[in-house]
């Protein structure tokens, strides 16, 4: 990635960020990239501003769902390569250095909270390799989608060759990430890359509108705990090890106040009123008990 240029944002917003920006209201973070003379071209500061922002929104109870987003008329069109280079050229490459974009997508998927991407004009590269964790991705009806990598001369990045075969299929990602093409939202949504398509004035007010249906309807630490069985456990050789989880985590239900509101909500039709905090009460018996944040995309061990 190249080093970022006049053409971006600099302004910081209230949070103290230069290339994006971070707001809370209604229980909804909205984490937006805010480069749009520069088409939110990706850069090492916007990667970390954005995992900071992530972190901010995992610690703070009251943020329920995540919504990324960007400003302009593009979600992103990948690396900001208009210095002639990347930003992060090394002589001697640190072994443990992580590359941006995948510090930003191993974040996501660390999350107790969803997040919804909401994309619109080009998502290239980078701009599309970060929300391959995220649990929805909605589409604009102008969305542009690129793996370009092969066409740059250069590697697929943000475990996307992890990420993109389970959400579409190997063939499918064999495609798009060999071949480099650039496809349109409609194809993304026959491939299930994305989950919904909508007009691009329609698009956040549609995200909000999912944002807030989990806000009301949905356990927080719940959401915790099943977006986390499905990121590390999917993969797992067979049922075994799942069922293992799911028996301690149903056993545990007479205790877990959230259960029982939730079936007296459904029986007295009413919103549900749950109680039961992320940051306090997550099971500790899961594999994944760390905080969040410490376990690689694979779900294979740790990582810093």
């Amino acid at each position: 990635m190249a080093g970022d240029t006049a053409v971006g944002g600099g302004e910081r917003d209230g949070a103290g960020y230069h290339e994006i920006r971070y707001a809370v209201a209604d229980r909804v973070a909205t984490i937006t990239l805010d480069r749009p003379r520069a088409r939110n071209g990706y850069t090492v500061r916007m990667a970390d501003e954005i995992v900071d922002a992530l972190d901010r929104a995992d610690t703070d109870e009251d943020v329920r769902v995540v919504v990324l987003t960007g400003a302009g008329g593009d979600f992103s069109v990948g690396a900001d390569l208009s210095g002639g280079g990347f930003e992060f050229d090394q002589d001697t490459p640190d072994p443990a250095w992580q590359e941006p974009a995948g510090r930003v997508s191993a974040r996501v998927f660390a999350l107790t909270k969803p997040v919804i991407a909401a994309i619109h004009g080009a998502a290239i590269g980078g701009g599309i390799t970060i929300t391959l964790s995220a649990d929805y991705r909605l589409a604009a009806t102008d969305a542009r989608f690129g793996f370009v990598f092969v066409r740059r001369g250069i590697y697929p990045e943000g475990a996307s060759a992890w990420f993109l075969p389970r959400i579409v299929g190997m063939g499918r990602a064999l495609d798009w990430m060999v071949s480099g093409r650039v496809f349109d939202a409609d194809e993304a949504h026959a491939a299930g890359l994305v989950h919904r398509v909508h007009p691009p004035e329609r698009l956040l007010d549609e995200a909000y509108a999912l944002a807030a249906d989990l806000v009301t309807h949905t356990a927080p630490v719940s959401v915790a705990v099943t977006r986390q069985l499905l990121h590390r456990m999917a993969g797992a050789p067979g049922p075994e090890p799942v069922h293992e989880v799911d028996s301690r985590l149903i056993a545990s239900l007479p205790g877990n106040a959230d259960s029982v509101e939730g079936v007296l909500s459904f029986l007295e039709k009413r919103p549900p009123r749950f109680g039961l905090r992320v940051n306090d009460d997550l099971p500790d018996f899961l594999p994944w008990a760390a905080r969040p944040g410490s376990a690689d995309p694979a779900g294979e061990g740790e990582r810093g």
